[in-house]
């Protein structure tokens, strides 16, 4: 099945879906694959686990900073050419990773390994490329499918090569998944957005527009909240799970899958039931499921209830609310102005990211020398009531948009 192609794109140019999750979910492979691993990668290093913490905030870091570039390039030199660069520096890059010599040198190839980021972005303007706003949340739905489905097996995968053949192995995995990657980018990617041919000083001086948008910004704010919370999981729950709970890295890995399980269905829901119900409504109902779930897990953390079970259960509806935010605010923020869809998107991406990096960082330092995984609990929690309070502000400024329409 491919996508639907807009009137002025030619045919053969549309990348059939299952190409857009693959190039969508190498990147949040690499993200937390190696994760289970950690606490084997800090005593090969004979490092810290806070130090070590950072091969997930540096790469985080690197998507951030990286997305501001690739959604610029993108709109200037086209889609594919792009794509084509950025796998393959990430694929050496997990090659130079699996033999890294000390920590020192595995965090620079871990920054360089985060050019990844442009799948997650150019997936997402690819298909604002052919489709308008509210087919493209549903479409964006569908293709982040595949950001649900990578972290989801990720976790497993790792904690099983870890223990059967060591960390280095989850490197070795990503090199090989990038070169496939690759190949199917050759084979099916075509060219969505003809490179415009503007420099750089053209396309920052439309930047104004963008940046005057205050929907964009709560659409972006909306975004970095949500995606903020499972972040911040990323970082603290090894942690939570080996020193808290004692878990083994291969019941780790499966444990660390759980958002993943919520991801998937609330991308099905998005991708099913966004053009009926509404963008806006959507992000809504998936950042108050989010935020419910949260503060009932915190609830019985304070009551006493430790378990993997329990924390690691209530982890499904940080996935499932924001498998029904993330397409939707995404589609929203590349919808407000389509001639920047490129920018837009790596502007979005480098916000949601760079806060995630943040979160994920501190949430390794929040959890250091503690005894439970309270403290991890009220981060995200505090996250996702800030998301329902950005979606709160776009409804309450279109409301007034249609308002003032009205009124004229």
């Amino acid at each position: 099945m491919s996508l639907p192609k807009s009137t002025f794109l030619d045919r053969r140019t549309a990348p059939h879906i299952f190409t857009l999750m693959i190039v969508a979910g190498l990147p949040a492979l690499s993200l937390n694959i190696f994760l289970p691993a950690l606490p084997a990668m800090t005593l090969h290093f004979d490092t810290e686990y806070r130090v070590m913490q950072l091969a997930l905030s540096v790469t985080l870091a690197a998507n951030a900073v990286l997305q501001l570039v690739v959604g610029p390039l993108s709109d200037r030199y086209g889609r594919r050419p792009v794509m084509m660069v950025a796998f393959a520096a990430f694929t050496l890059a997990s090659v130079g990773t699996a033999m890294a010599p000390t920590v020192e040198v595995l965090l620079i190839l871990r920054v360089v390994q985060g050019v990844g980021a442009a799948g997650m972005v150019l997936s997402r303007a690819i298909v604002r490329d052919m489709v308008p706003q509210a087919e493209a949340a549903s479409m964006i739905g569908y293709v982040t499918m595949g950001m649900s489905v990578a972290p989801m097996v990720a976790p497993f995968i790792g904690g099983w090569v870890t223990q059967a053949f060591g960390w280095q192995a989850n490197f070795w995995f990503l090199a090989i998944t990038g070169v496939a990657a690759m190949a199917l980018i050759w084979a099916d990617l075509g060219e969505t957005h003809p490179g415009e041919g503007r420099s750089f000083r053209e396309q920052v001086a439309e930047y104004p527009e963008l940046f005057g948008a205050p929907r964009f910004w709560g659409y972006v704010a909306a975004a970095m909240f949500s995606s903020g919370a499972f972040f911040a999981y990323l970082g603290g729950a090894p942690y939570v799970g080996s020193e808290v709970f004692g878990l083994q890295p291969a019941i780790l890995g499966a444990f660390f899958g759980a958002p993943a399980l919520g991801y998937f269905a609330g991308n099905f829901i998005s991708g099913r039931y966004s053009v009926a119900v509404g963008t806006n409504g959507m992000m809504l109902w998936g950042a108050v499921l989010t935020f419910g779930g949260l503060a009932l897990a915190l609830v019985l953390s304070l009551a006493g209830m430790h378990s993997p079970w329990v924390f690691f259960g209530f982890m499904t509806s940080v996935g499932f609310g924001n498998g029904m935010v993330l397409p939707n605010a995404n589609a929203g923020m590349l919808s407000v102005r389509p001639h920047l869809a490129g920018t837009a998107s790596g502007l979005g991406g480098a916000a949601m990211i760079g806060g995630g990096a943040a979160l994920s960082a501190y949430a390794g330092t929040l959890l250091g020398g503690t005894t439970g995984e309270a403290p991890l609990l009220v981060l995200m929690t505090v996250c996702s009531g800030l998301a329902v309070a950005a979606i709160l502000f776009v409804i309450a400024r279109e409301r007034r948009m249609e308002n003032l329409s009205a009124a004229e």
